[in-house]
């Protein structure tokens, strides 16, 4: 089992977003940056525009509990910041669920 720890810095998330590398599809935003550690980082980001913040805290579990069911298929040594789009306030786990996977196959370096 693999095991990931949150992104918590604003310099960490600066530094990836840095990078200007990223893919987005209808409800999140990716970006990927190798960190050189033996385990991922994971960063969410959901802006007020997304909703008040019952909503925003529902988006920001949905992508959680997402990468967490399917952290195998992640290669280890990433920081990774998703951004939720505002499209992503209406959407269910399972919408949220395929857009997270969809996006990270996009980043091939990631993914198994």
């Amino acid at each position: 089992m693999k095991f990931s720890e949150s992104l918590k810095s604003n310099r960490d998330f600066k530094n990836v977003y840095g990078k200007k590398k990223s893919y987005a599809n209808k409800y999140l935003v990716m970006y990927v940056l190798e960190n050189g550690l033996d385990k991922n980082r994971l960063g969410i980001s959901v802006s007020k525009k997304v909703g008040n913040s019952v909503v925003r805290h529902r988006v920001t579990r949905l992508i959680r509990e997402s990468y967490r069911l399917h952290e195998e298929m992640y290669h280890s040594g990433f920081d990774i910041v998703v951004v939720a789009r505002v499209s992503a306030k209406n959407a269910g786990y399972a919408e949220i669920e395929s857009a997270l996977l969809h996006v990270s196959k996009f980043h091939k370096k990631i993914v198994v």
